[in-house]
């Protein structure tokens, strides 16, 4: 890994070398972090207008959460085929489909008459952004200039640049009619199509092929299945924030796009600077484990709140979920001794569960309770989370330092011919 994940502090900012080199990128770099802001566009962009959604096509809060849970649950699925895929077609081709496939469903989610159809035509979107994300970050890590610390922090740069953009522009289209977004989305993904098409060469198979398996496999690796479990519990409390938030606070599509968007720059700047300097300063973990438990007091204050401290509350959730962003990150791609794509595919398959049930359960919980107890579980999820990261610590210490210098020479070996 970059740096230390012990729980003290690192030797130097090595991470400082990896933000200096950020900016000096192949063209190939640029247009795969480009259409992953793009992608990441997606998640957050339905935030906005869940009220014009619910109210347009006469259903419930819990009805339209669907919209999240179908997407994440195909995505937490395509997991397992995303390398099975890409080992057999190359990186470049798995990036076209995903991204085919996300133009084709984007679109058709604007045509929905239906909230059935929309969860549906949600579901294959997921398929597509699966088949792109998991795909893209590989292809950066092996392209990047400056080796995986200036990889991680551009593929953060593009979620968290994303994460931003995404309600922004979900709100100023859907101000209009709730449809727009998802057509502004395909015509992105489409621009997105032709610049990988035209400035990423074709890429070399990997010698080995995946299998469906392997990922299942590398999860038998403790200290990634402890980081896998850990991110679980944080992904829950992180969508009840992202899904759940906005019928809470029940606002204007502006109102509610200017909130998430500055929900998403807090999260872009601590993920991309404040991070890798507290990560350096601390180590990896006590920055997890505070964080999540920060996170945490977060959320229940944003329950019992009022609307004044829910919007503020909403807001610096942000700055936490960036921070926890980019720590898991590094640990999926630093603790395993599979390789990196199949590593983090296995990650991946477990943390996405998480995102798909939150969006499903906080609704019914609220029916089944008060508005009021959603962010209490959230809370005790991102608390069960730090819980993981500490009796685990040994795991994800220990066999991550060990598997430094293998991880280094992958850096120094593209994954992905540029």
């Amino acid at each position: 890994m970059s740096h230390s994940s012990t729980g003290g502090p690192a030797e130097g900012d090595t991470f400082d070398a990896g933000a200096g080199s950020i900016l000096r990128q192949p063209k190939a770099v640029w247009a795969t972090a480009g259409a992953s802001v793009v992608a990441f566009m997606g998640i957050g962009l339905v935030d906005p207008i869940l009220p014009s959604i619910a109210k347009g096509l006469e259903a419930t809060p819990s009805q339209v959460s669907l919209l999240f849970t179908s997407y994440f649950l195909i995505t937490a699925i395509a997991m397992l085929v995303t390398g099975f895929v890409s080992s057999r077609i190359g990186g470049k081709k798995t990036l076209l489909v995903g991204l085919a496939l996300v133009v084709i469903f984007a679109a058709l989610a604007g045509t929905s008459g239906s909230v059935g159809e929309l969860v549906g035509f949600r579901a294959g979107w997921g398929l597509g952004n699966a088949l792109f994300v998991s795909t893209a970050l590989a292809v950066i890590v092996g392209a990047a200039a400056g080796g995986s610390a200036a990889a991680i922090l551009l593929y953060e740069s593009a979620l968290g640049l994303g994460m931003a953009c995404g309600p922004l522009v979900g709100a100023l289209l859907g101000n209009s009619s709730w449809r727009y977004p998802f057509f502004g989305t395909a015509a992105l993904m489409a621009i997105g199509f032709l610049c990988i098409t035209v400035f990423l060469k074709e890429q070399p198979k990997p010698a080995k092929k995946t299998s469906i398996l392997d990922p299942i496999k590398a999860l038998g690796h403790g200290g990634l299945a402890s980081a896998a479990i850990s991110a679980f519990f944080y992904n829950y409390t992180f969508f009840t924030v992202l899904a759940f938030t906005p019928f809470v606070l029940n606002m204007t599509p502006y109102k509610s796009g200017a909130v998430f968007f500055a929900w998403g720059l807090l999260l872009a700047l601590f993920s991309v600077i404040v991070a890798p300097r507290m990560q350096a300063r601390f180590g990896s973990l006590k920055v997890l484990g505070g964080s999540l438990v920060l996170l945490a007091l977060d959320v229940l204050v944003l329950g019992y709140g009022n609307h004044t401290t829910a919007i503020v509350c909403t807001i610096l959730s942000g700055a936490f979920i960036g921070v926890n962003n980019t720590v898991y990150t590094e640990l999926a791609l630093g603790v395993s001794n599979a390789p990196r794509p199949v590593a983090s595919a296995g990650y991946n398959f477990v943390r996405w569960f998480a995102a798909a049930a939150a969006p499903f359960f906080a609704p019914k919980i609220e029916e089944w309770s008060n508005i009021h107890i959603p962010f209490v579980v959230a809370a005790i999820t991102a608390v069960l989370g730090a819980v993981v990261v500490w009796v685990r610590r040994s795991a994800l210490t220990h066999e991550a330092e060990e598997l430094e210098p293998k991880h280094a020479t992958e850096d120094g070996v593209s994954v992905y011919a540029n």
